[in-house]
């Protein structure tokens, strides 16, 4: 009987695993559809297993080879917690200070850098511009070289005052990991990180090198695929290639504390404190927010042709990674939709209000949300429709109320629409009940 009860209880939780594989499959493949993506690799731990590893479409379209979880993609930014665990690695080995100024590393720092620490560095408070404009992506470029050409150009902020993505400290960061080790920071990464952890898929970025299993990126571009364009410049702000077996093994690494004490990861994922003694939510090379109440320290990715994200939730002991070959994905959603199949109540569930569509026509217009962009509103029939910029996809806004909607892809945004005392019209997004962005509508 004991037997038999052990058979049944095994055979009820294989078939509830598959169930739940079957609803991934089904979500990933639904989303590479809307997304126009194609290929899609995915690894799912939980309490430190792999529950889920897959790959999907294709690595190669020309080729027509599969996408699997051994297909190498670039991973863009999610590059930058390994120049961050570089420093910090450098830090435990008593060489870097997070509060040393990185004019004591970089050559000829302009005065205006005196008071920029590598703890500003990695944080993105430094107030450096996110690009240095010395930067060709056609073109092989020693760091330090890129990095100057920046120095004539004014800070954006005082550093600490706030926080702004900027890609130059990690340049900076990559530079100052050669300068104290005495090798280039592709190979101390290599010998300190990626080789003692068995990531042996994971290196920097190289156009000419042979890479067993590497991805084509891609472009969707009026209704078809096309090659995306190629950087030859190593970037060290997104300087690797991996997959996501790779990447569970890094998973690994960080939850087994394997290569940081938890002291330096409590560190690395704190959000920043800036000049005020507010916070931002950002750390080292990480990102910290919470969704639906769950902690989640992850970071995005972007290079021509491939998005990619790395999510821990690290509370619910849930790890997402999600490599893609398109250059439209958005990799985060995908890895949302596949933690809501193993974190209960992650994503909100959304029900579509009866509302006259008539009163769809006052909302209609352009919104703009910064000076740079432009989100158009319209209507098709009786559906109200929304569109970033004039050539961005058309996607269907769904009343919750009369004056609130969603997209039914992303169940964490609430767009409403709302009027100040002077009667100007706005058009507001909310991310789990916080409002982030108020658009205002063109006359």
């Amino acid at each position: 009987i004991r037997r038999s009860y052990l058979l049944a209880v095994l055979l009820l939780l294989s078939l509830s695993t598959a169930a739940s594989a079957d609803k991934i499959d089904d979500f990933v493949r639904s989303e590479m559809d809307r997304q126009h993506l194609p290929g899609v690799s995915v690894v799912v731990i939980k309490d430190q297993k792999i529950v889920k590893v897959a790959g999907y479409g294709l690595a190669n379209m020309e080729l027509n080879v599969p996408a699997t979880p051994e297909t190498v993609y670039k991973i863009g930014s999610v590059s930058k917690q390994f120049i961050a665990a570089g420093i910090i690695l450098l830090v435990n080995d008593g060489k870097v200070s997070l509060d040393d100024r990185v004019s004591k590393y970089l050559e000829s720092t302009p005065e205006s850098w005196s008071s920029i620490t590598v703890r500003h560095l990695l944080t993105h408070t430094s107030g450096i511009v996110r690009e240095a404009p010395g930067f060709d992506p056609l073109k092989i470029q020693a760091d330090a070289d890129v990095i100057k050409t920046a120095y004539s150009l004014p800070l954006r902020f005082q550093p600490g005052e706030k926080w702004e993505y900027c890609n130059v400290g990690y340049f900076s960061l990559a530079e100052i990991i050669r300068k104290v080790s005495g090798k280039s920071w592709g190979d101390f990464l290599t010998e300190r990180l990626f080789t003692p952890l068995g990531m042996t898929s994971t290196r920097t970025t190289d156009m000419t090198a042979l890479i067993p299993n590497r991805a084509n990126g891609y472009v969707w571009r009026e209704g078809k695929f096309q090659n995306a364009s190629v950087y030859l410049a190593l970037r060290p702000s997104g300087a690797f290639l991996s997959t996501v077996r790779d990447l569970a093994r890094w998973d690994a690494a960080l939850s087994s504390l394997q290569i940081f004490k938890q002291e330096s990861l409590n560190e690395m994922w704190a959000p920043v404190k800036l000049n005020s003694g507010q916070t931002s939510p950002y750390g080292f090379g990480w990102e910290i927010d919470k969704v639906g109440g769950h902690l989640n320290v992850h970071h995005g990715g972007s290079m021509p042709g491939f998005r990619s994200q790395f999510a821990r939730f690290v509370d619910d002991k849930v790890t997402i990674a999600v490599l893609t070959n398109g250059d439209n994905a958005n990799a985060e959603l995908i890895a949302l939709g596949i933690a809501n199949f193993y974190i209960s109540g992650l994503l909100p569930v959304r029900k579509i209000a009866a509302v006259n569509p008539k009163m769809f026509d006052a909302y209609v217009g352009q919104y703009k949300p910064d000076p740079s962009s432009t989100v158009v509103v319209s209507k098709d029939g009786d559906k109200l429709m929304f569109q970033l910029g004039r050539n961005g996809e058309k996607r269907q806004l769904l009343p919750e109320t009369e004056t609130s909607f969603f997209l039914r892809e992303n169940p964490r945004n609430t767009y409403t629409f709302v009027k100040d005392a002077s009667g100007q019209e706005f058009l507001t997004l909310s991310v789990d009940g916080r409002e982030v962005n108020r658009a205002k509508k063109a006359n």
